[in-house]
């Protein structure tokens, strides 16, 4: 009997080894079709004028074999309605949100979704200034926000020169 909980202990562990879930997977492998990316991107020319537009451009991108959707709430994909960017100067002072804020239904009804189909992209541009008052000249930088709302996922932030 001594010997039968060892042996069983043993194999509780082996076979417990061979589960799916604690497999590892090879990083090394090609994705599979379903994994290929859905994104955003935004684009800001790197030096703009005092008084003048600060243009943001904002891309989603599908780049997997299937239709993906994703919500419009949070992006620049509507009139600003709700702070889903971070614009901070050189000194990491964050340039405060001044537009409206919007207060919205849960879930989202099906008409705030967008569809992108496989391998299309698709961009809008939005004046930061509408809603962000920059003043002072010097270097910003902007990052997105709003993927709790939107799902979508923006890797990189832009930055800015704003002066004479």
């Amino acid at each position: 009997m001594k010997k039968i909980i060892p042996i069983l202990s043993a194999a509780i562990l082996l076979l417990s080894a061979c589960s799916q879930n604690t497999r590892v997977p090879n990083s090394n492998a090609a994705k599979p079709a379903a994994e290929k990316e859905f994104f955003a991107r935004m684009r800001i020319d790197e030096k703009i004028k005092e008084g003048g537009a600060v243009k943001l451009k904002f891309t989603v991108y599908n780049q997997t074999d299937s239709v993906k959707q994703f919500c419009k709430w949070h992006t620049p994909f509507e009139p600003l309605m709700s702070k889903y960017l971070d614009v901070k100067d050189e000194n990491g002072t964050e340039v405060g949100y001044q537009g409206p804020m919007a207060k919205r239904i849960m879930p989202p009804p099906a008409d705030s979704y967008l569809k992108l189909n496989p391998g299309d992209s698709l961009s809008v541009d939005v004046d930061v200034l509408k809603a962000y008052p920059i003043k002072k000249a010097g270097k910003y930088s902007i990052v997105y926000t709003g993927q709790n709302m939107s799902g979508l996922v923006v890797k990189d932030s832009v930055v800015f020169e704003y002066g004479k």
